[in-house]
């Protein structure tokens, strides 16, 4: 498939991925989709999706025939509990949504599908739930819990992951080749990661969502 491009070079998006940081990644000689906590990305053409995860997980999702996928980013899962809770109404930010495992992998496989993905040669890589904050410390074991359990019970093969442990992680994933790579961050040398997800989950807490989700 030719990968279709801006007259900028920038390979074009599929609608409502306008928002997503894009830009050129010298070392891997490819545009690079650039996620943050409660966003998504799917792509069927040649470019990467590259996140920084502490607490938060990351799914990785590709149709292994086509080369379609994409890669979620979310910071809590949601138990029925929470579900029952939550009153839907209507808003058109869907990140609201995917700040919440289930949301987000429902979404994340649901653009891959629409964008010509075959359920049955879908397969999973997975990255994140390291505990990097004293507040939230089940928060981690939390997500990394719900991703195992939610592939699963989705018959959705997963292939490889790196969860849990006390580390941040940098993740790069491209969806043509089904290759992820991941850097443990041994030693941050600022609290920006942990500010960002300290706050994320502050604003999460005291913001209901709201919003209509198709279910696949």
């Amino acid at each position: 498939m030719t990968t279709r491009v801006q007259p900028s070079g920038i390979p074009i998006c599929r609608p409502g991925f306008e928002h997503i940081n894009r830009f050129w990644d010298k070392r891997r000689n490819i545009y690079t989709a650039k996620l943050l906590p409660g966003e998504f990305y799917v792509t069927s053409q040649q470019e990467a999706i590259a996140t920084t995860l502490g607490s938060c997980v990351s799914a990785c999702i590709w149709d292994e025939k086509t080369g379609i996928g994409g890669m979620n980013h979310f910071m809590l899962p949601l138990t029925e509990k929470d579900k029952h809770e939550i009153k839907w109404g209507q808003k058109s930010d869907i990140s609201d949504a995917n700040r919440y495992g289930n949301y987000a992998m429902e979404n994340l496989i649901n653009e891959i599908l629409k964008c010509g993905g075959n359920r049955k040669n879908l397969k999973a890589k997975a990255f994140g739930g390291g505990k990097i904050m004293q507040k939230a410390n089940q928060i981690g074991a939390k997500n990394a819990e719900f991703i195992l359990d939610y592939l699963d019970m989705e018959k959705i093969p997963l292939l490889s992951h790196d969860l849990g442990n006390t580390y941040p992680r940098k993740v790069l994933f491209i969806p043509k080749t089904g290759k992820a790579f991941m850097k443990a961050i041994s030693d941050l040398h600022n609290n920006t990661l942990m500010n960002r997800e300290n706050n994320y989950s502050n604003i999460i807490m005291k913001s209901p969502i709201e919003g209509d989700i198709e279910l696949f």
